[in-house]
C-alpha cells in the first residue's frame, strides 16, 4: 500500500470534485450501492467500531417521507437527487463489538461509559460519511453531503423506537455540471496546519 494513486485518481478523489446541487436523469442502481458499501465499509473506525447505518432513500415514497425534514435550500436538490443517503449512527453500536472487535473485550468500554459511546459513534459515523463520499466518487458518482435537515423529524420518521439517530444527508447521483455554483476557497497550509 506504499504506492501513490494517479494524478487523475487524485482529481477524481479530491482536485476536480465538488459537491453538487443538481442531477442528471441518471437512475443508480441497488448493485451500485452495494459497492459503494463494500468499499466505504473497508475505511477505519477506531477498535473497528463501525457506529455507521445507511438507509439508502431511491424511492418517491422515501422521499417524501424526508421531505418534511428537508430545509427549503435543500429541498429540490434532494427530491431530484436519485438516492439520498441518510448517514446515521447505531447508539448501541457496541452490541456489534464481540464479532467485530474479537481479541479484546471493546464493549465494556461502551456499556461503562454512555458519553463515550456517543462520542466514538458520533465521530466515527462522520468518518464513515467522509469514506461514503469518496467510495462514490471512485465509482464515477457525484455526491452532495448536507447538513440542512432537521434530526429530530429524520429520526421519528426513520428511526423511531430503534438505537439509530441520524448524523447527516448524501446525495448521491450523476451531477449536472451546469447547476454547480463557483469553487469556494480554501485555507492555505499556514492558516490550517502546523509544523511542531
Amino acid at each position: 500500500m506504499s504506492e501513490a494513486v494517479t494524478p487523475a485518481a487524485l482529481d477524481t478523489l479530491f482536485t476536480q470534485a465538488r459537491t453538487h446541487n443538481g442531477w442528471r436523469d441518471r437512475p443508480v442502481s441497488d448493485e451500485t450501492l452495494h459497492e459503494i458499501y463494500d468499499l466505504l465499509k473497508m475505511g477505519p473506525t477506531s477498535a473497528n467500531c463501525s457506529p455507521a447505518r445507511f438507509v439508502f432513500i431511491r424511492t418517491p415514497e422515501g422521499k417524501e417521507k424526508l421531505r418534511p425534514a428537508l430545509s427549503s435550500g435543500n429541498l429540490e436538490k434532494t427530491l431530484s437527487a436519485p438516492v439520498t443517503a441518510i448517514v446515521a449512527w447505531d447508539s448501541e453500536f457496541y452490541e456489534q463489538l464481540p464479532m467485530l472487535f474479537p481479541h479484546g473485550d471493546a464493549r465494556s468500554w461502551f456499556t461503562s461509559s454512555a458519553s463515550l459511546a456517543e462520542e466514538t459513534a458520533f465521530r466515527n459515523s462522520s468518518m464513515q460519511a467522509a469514506y461514503l463520499i469518496f467510495a462514490c466518487r471512485a465509482l464515477g458518482l457525484d455526491t452532495g453531503p448536507m447538513s440542512g435537515f432537521d434530526r429530530g423529524k429524520v429520526d421519528a420518521a426513520f428511526f423511531a423506537g430503534t438505537p439509530l439517530r441520524s448524523n447527516l444527508l448524501v446525495n448521491i447521483g450523476y451531477g449536472d455540471a451546469s447547476k454547480l455554483f463557483p469553487r469556494l476557497p480554501r485555507l492555505p497550509f499556514a492558516d490550517a496546519c502546523q509544523l511542531v
